[in-house]
């Protein structure tokens, strides 16, 4: 079987940059998935680069269904063998972080959004690679925040999504003391 191969994880870990190093040593496809593009698409106006800026739950469980849809499509006219710089892990880890304090929730269709989530995880992927936060946040024009507790939460709703037995697919996680891309991309050899 081809790997298809997603990374997930915080904003600001290196995804990107690993997803296509990994493509370049499996000899595979990388496929670059961009919320931003998603965002502007749709007219929304909303910046997904700013966890602070606030949304109603039905405005963004609108969007991030708008999110995977893209996600799916760009997945599903990819080559047999990719890496990605995104997943439905990352997907759902955002729309639960961003649900905060007194925000009116209807929890019938959040968790019919999260069991989509997972099915199209399980379809699309062979393996899951989480980047965990470690390599030093610098403020970057047109980057995500630097908010770090904020990737820190991330990272750890991102960590008991791997766990649930919805998740199909086997999981590996990068340590956050390894840093350096060569090590990244040793830590996968295994698939």
């Amino acid at each position: 079987m081809d790997n298809r191969i997603g990374l997930c994880g915080s904003h600001r870990t290196g995804k990107t940059t690993l997803a296509r190093k990994l493509a370049t040593h499996h000899d595979i496809a990388f496929v670059e998935s961009s919320v931003t593009a998603v965002f502007k698409q749709h007219f929304f106006n909303h910046n997904p680069l700013k966890p602070d800026a606030k949304m109603d739950f039905e405005a963004r469980l609108w969007i991030q269904q708008r999110i995977l849809e893209a996600a799916e499509q760009l997945w599903h006219h990819a080559p047999t063998a990719f890496v990605t710089d995104r997943t439905p892990l990352d997907f759902m880890a955002y729309t639960l972080c961003d649900i905060q304090g007194a925000t009116q929730v209807n929890f019938d269709e959040l968790a019919e959004y999260l069991d989509r989530c997972f099915t199209v995880t399980n379809q699309f992927f062979t393996h899951i690679v989480v980047v965990q936060p470690g390599i030093p946040l610098i403020y970057a024009e047109g980057k995500a925040a630097l908010n770090q507790a904020y990737i820190e939460h991330l990272n750890t709703v991102i960590l008991g999504l791997c766990h649930d037995e919805r998740l199909r697919c086997p999981v590996t996680v990068i340590k956050r003391n390894i840093l350096d891309i060569e090590q990244r991309v040793t830590v996968t050899n295994h698939f």
